[in-house]
Protein backbone atom coordinates (compact mmCIF):
# COMPACT_ATOMS: atom_id res chain seq x y z
CA UNK A 1 0.00 0.00 0.00
CA UNK A 2 2.91 2.43 0.69
CA UNK A 3 4.60 1.35 -2.35
CA UNK A 4 1.37 2.17 -4.17
CA UNK A 5 0.92 5.51 -2.18
CA UNK A 6 4.32 6.76 -2.99
CA UNK A 7 4.31 5.80 -6.86
CA UNK A 8 1.05 7.96 -6.99
CA UNK A 9 2.98 10.83 -5.30
CA UNK A 10 5.68 10.64 -7.96
CA UNK A 11 3.35 10.41 -10.76
CA UNK A 12 1.39 13.65 -9.25
CA UNK A 13 5.12 15.29 -8.96
CA UNK A 14 5.52 14.29 -12.54
CA UNK A 15 2.61 15.80 -14.13
CA UNK A 16 2.88 18.88 -12.04
CA UNK A 17 6.30 19.92 -13.26
CA UNK A 18 4.92 18.92 -16.52
CA UNK A 19 1.98 21.49 -16.37
CA UNK A 20 4.27 24.06 -15.16
CA UNK A 21 7.37 23.32 -17.46
CA UNK A 22 4.78 23.62 -19.81
CA UNK A 23 3.56 27.21 -18.18
CA UNK A 24 6.57 28.41 -17.97
CA UNK A 25 7.53 27.47 -22.45
CA UNK A 26 4.39 29.84 -23.35
CA UNK A 27 5.50 32.31 -20.79
CA UNK A 28 9.01 32.71 -21.81
CA UNK A 29 7.48 32.60 -25.24
CA UNK A 30 5.50 35.34 -25.07
CA UNK A 31 8.35 37.95 -24.23
CA UNK A 32 9.00 39.69 -27.55
CA UNK A 33 12.47 41.60 -26.63
CA UNK A 34 14.89 39.71 -27.72
CA UNK A 35 17.49 40.57 -24.57
CA UNK A 36 14.68 40.33 -21.65
CA UNK A 37 13.97 36.78 -23.11
CA UNK A 38 17.40 35.53 -22.91
CA UNK A 39 17.53 37.16 -19.66
CA UNK A 40 15.15 35.41 -18.01
CA UNK A 41 16.38 31.99 -20.03
CA UNK A 42 19.47 32.73 -17.82
CA UNK A 43 17.50 33.41 -14.54
CA UNK A 44 15.33 30.18 -15.23
CA UNK A 45 18.46 27.83 -15.94
CA UNK A 46 20.56 29.40 -12.60
CA UNK A 47 17.53 28.40 -10.89
CA UNK A 48 17.13 24.59 -12.14
CA UNK A 49 21.09 24.82 -11.41
CA UNK A 50 20.44 25.63 -7.76
CA UNK A 51 18.96 21.71 -7.50
CA UNK A 52 20.92 20.03 -10.05
CA UNK A 53 22.91 16.71 -8.64
CA UNK A 54 25.63 18.06 -11.28
CA UNK A 55 25.77 21.61 -9.97
CA UNK A 56 29.71 21.25 -8.65
CA UNK A 57 30.44 21.12 -13.02
CA UNK A 58 30.66 24.33 -13.86
CA UNK A 59 28.99 23.23 -17.33
CA UNK A 60 25.90 22.08 -15.41
CA UNK A 61 25.20 26.06 -16.03
CA UNK A 62 26.03 27.98 -19.48
CA UNK A 63 23.94 31.47 -19.32
CA UNK A 64 24.42 33.82 -22.27
CA UNK A 65 26.16 37.39 -22.08
CA UNK A 66 26.53 40.28 -24.27
CA UNK A 67 30.38 39.99 -25.71
CA UNK A 68 30.84 43.98 -24.69
CA UNK A 69 30.75 42.84 -21.42
CA UNK A 70 32.88 40.36 -21.19
CA UNK A 71 36.79 41.69 -20.53
CA UNK A 72 40.35 39.26 -21.94
CA UNK A 73 42.60 38.16 -19.13
CA UNK A 74 45.90 39.51 -19.10
CA UNK A 75 47.46 36.35 -19.14
CA UNK A 76 46.31 34.14 -21.85
CA UNK A 77 49.54 32.31 -23.06
CA UNK A 78 47.17 30.59 -25.78
CA UNK A 79 48.34 31.92 -29.62
CA UNK A 80 46.25 30.98 -32.61
CA UNK A 81 47.68 31.12 -36.04
CA UNK A 82 45.33 32.73 -38.35
CA UNK A 83 44.21 29.60 -40.43
CA UNK A 84 43.04 27.92 -37.42
CA UNK A 85 41.40 31.25 -36.28
CA UNK A 86 39.81 30.74 -39.27
CA UNK A 87 38.92 27.12 -38.78
CA UNK A 88 37.56 28.19 -35.55
CA UNK A 89 35.45 31.13 -36.89
CA UNK A 90 33.88 28.10 -39.96
CA UNK A 91 33.36 25.66 -36.49
CA UNK A 92 31.40 28.20 -35.10
CA UNK A 93 29.71 29.05 -38.18
CA UNK A 94 29.18 25.62 -39.30
CA UNK A 95 28.08 24.32 -35.77
CA UNK A 96 27.60 26.87 -33.79
CA UNK A 97 28.99 27.49 -30.11
CA UNK A 98 29.25 23.57 -28.53
CA UNK A 99 31.38 25.28 -26.22
CA UNK A 100 31.35 27.69 -23.48
CA UNK A 101 33.70 30.44 -22.25
CA UNK A 102 34.77 30.11 -19.00
CA UNK A 103 34.89 33.03 -17.16
CA UNK A 104 34.95 34.55 -13.69
CA UNK A 105 32.90 37.64 -12.34
CA UNK A 106 35.67 40.31 -10.94
CA UNK A 107 33.39 42.52 -9.27
CA UNK A 108 31.59 44.58 -11.62
CA UNK A 109 33.65 42.91 -15.04
CA UNK A 110 33.44 39.62 -16.16
CA UNK A 111 36.72 38.29 -17.26
CA UNK A 112 37.99 35.19 -19.72
CA UNK A 113 40.10 32.36 -18.04
CA UNK A 114 39.14 30.29 -21.27
CA UNK A 115 38.01 30.94 -24.65
CA UNK A 116 39.15 34.74 -25.67
CA UNK A 117 39.52 33.48 -29.01
CA UNK A 118 35.90 32.01 -29.39
CA UNK A 119 34.38 35.30 -27.67
CA UNK A 120 37.06 37.46 -30.72
CA UNK A 121 35.14 35.41 -33.65
CA UNK A 122 31.92 36.79 -32.18
CA UNK A 123 33.42 40.25 -32.09
CA UNK A 124 35.34 40.55 -35.28
CA UNK A 125 32.32 38.86 -37.44
CA UNK A 126 28.72 39.87 -38.22
CA UNK A 127 27.88 36.63 -39.30
CA UNK A 128 28.23 34.95 -35.71
CA UNK A 129 27.25 38.29 -33.66
CA UNK A 130 24.25 38.15 -36.32
CA UNK A 131 23.08 34.59 -34.95
CA UNK A 132 24.31 35.23 -31.49
CA UNK A 133 22.27 38.56 -31.36
CA UNK A 134 26.01 39.63 -30.02
CA UNK A 135 26.00 37.39 -26.77
CA UNK A 136 28.16 34.62 -25.97
CA UNK A 137 27.69 31.30 -24.02
CA UNK A 138 29.64 31.55 -20.62
CA UNK A 139 29.80 29.15 -17.88
CA UNK A 140 31.33 29.81 -14.74
CA UNK A 141 34.64 28.60 -13.04
CA UNK A 142 34.00 27.24 -9.83
CA UNK A 143 34.49 29.85 -6.67
CA UNK A 144 37.89 27.77 -5.83
CA UNK A 145 39.50 28.47 -8.72
CA UNK A 146 38.66 32.63 -8.74
CA UNK A 147 42.25 33.18 -6.74
CA UNK A 148 44.69 34.86 -9.61
CA UNK A 149 46.96 32.10 -9.11
CA UNK A 150 44.34 29.62 -9.23
CA UNK A 151 43.15 31.26 -12.66
CA UNK A 152 46.09 31.71 -14.51
CA UNK A 153 46.52 27.86 -13.74
CA UNK A 154 43.11 26.94 -14.78
CA UNK A 155 43.91 28.97 -18.31
CA UNK A 156 47.17 27.58 -18.96
CA UNK A 157 45.62 23.50 -17.80
CA UNK A 158 42.64 24.59 -20.42
CA UNK A 159 45.45 25.34 -23.40
CA UNK A 160 47.78 22.74 -22.73
CA UNK A 161 44.86 20.26 -22.55
CA UNK A 162 44.19 21.21 -26.28
CA UNK A 163 48.32 20.96 -26.65
CA UNK A 164 48.37 25.14 -27.28
CA UNK A 165 50.35 27.24 -25.47
CA UNK A 166 52.93 30.07 -25.64
CA UNK A 167 56.58 29.75 -24.60
CA UNK A 168 57.30 33.45 -24.23
CA UNK A 169 53.59 33.87 -22.57
CA UNK A 170 53.99 30.52 -20.30
CA UNK A 171 56.75 32.02 -18.80
CA UNK A 172 55.62 35.31 -18.30
CA UNK A 173 53.05 33.74 -16.42
CA UNK A 174 55.30 31.12 -14.36
CA UNK A 175 57.30 34.49 -13.21
CA UNK A 176 54.31 35.94 -12.08
CA UNK A 177 53.62 32.75 -9.81
CA UNK A 178 56.61 32.59 -8.75
CA UNK A 179 56.54 36.32 -8.08
CA UNK A 180 53.56 35.68 -5.46
CA UNK A 181 55.37 32.66 -3.88
CA UNK A 182 53.98 29.85 -5.23
CA UNK A 183 56.79 27.21 -5.07
CA UNK A 184 58.16 24.85 -8.17
CA UNK A 185 55.99 21.75 -6.54
CA UNK A 186 52.73 23.96 -7.04
CA UNK A 187 52.94 25.31 -10.32
CA UNK A 188 53.92 21.68 -11.32
CA UNK A 189 51.16 20.35 -9.85
CA UNK A 190 48.81 22.93 -10.86
CA UNK A 191 49.90 23.43 -14.34
CA UNK A 192 50.50 20.18 -15.34
CA UNK A 193 54.08 20.62 -15.96
CA UNK A 194 57.01 18.02 -15.09
CA UNK A 195 59.61 19.00 -12.92
CA UNK A 196 61.94 18.61 -16.47
CA UNK A 197 59.84 20.72 -18.23
CA UNK A 198 59.74 23.55 -15.68
CA UNK A 199 63.56 23.37 -15.46
CA UNK A 200 63.59 23.46 -19.35
CA UNK A 201 61.04 26.09 -19.74
CA UNK A 202 63.60 28.80 -17.07
CA UNK A 203 66.65 27.55 -18.82
CA UNK A 204 65.00 28.19 -22.66
CA UNK A 205 64.03 31.97 -21.27
CA UNK A 206 66.95 32.63 -19.26
CA UNK A 207 64.50 34.81 -17.07
CA UNK A 208 66.16 35.27 -13.87
CA UNK A 209 63.06 35.69 -11.97
CA UNK A 210 62.58 32.04 -12.85
CA UNK A 211 65.27 30.98 -10.65
CA UNK A 212 64.62 32.99 -7.52
CA UNK A 213 62.80 30.06 -6.30
CA UNK A 214 64.17 27.21 -4.49
CA UNK A 215 66.10 24.90 -7.18
CA UNK A 216 65.34 21.57 -8.56
CA UNK A 217 66.27 18.75 -6.59
CA UNK A 218 66.02 14.68 -7.13
CA UNK A 219 63.14 14.89 -4.56
CA UNK A 220 61.85 17.99 -3.32
CA UNK A 221 59.74 18.75 0.08
CA UNK A 222 55.74 19.35 0.12
CA UNK A 223 55.48 22.61 -0.07
CA UNK A 224 52.52 23.94 2.42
Amino acid sequence: MKHTTKMVTTLSKKMQIKELTTALREAIAEIKNVDEKIDTLNTVRKELHSVSPLKHHPVDYVFWVKSTDVEANTYNPNSVAPPEMELLKRSIVEDGYTMPIVSFKDKDAIKIVDGFHRRQIERNHKEVSTSTHGFVPLTDVRKSQYGTSDRMASTIRHNRARGTHNIDLMSTIVAELVEMGKGDRWICEHIGMSADELLRLKQITGLAALFQNKSFSASWDAEK
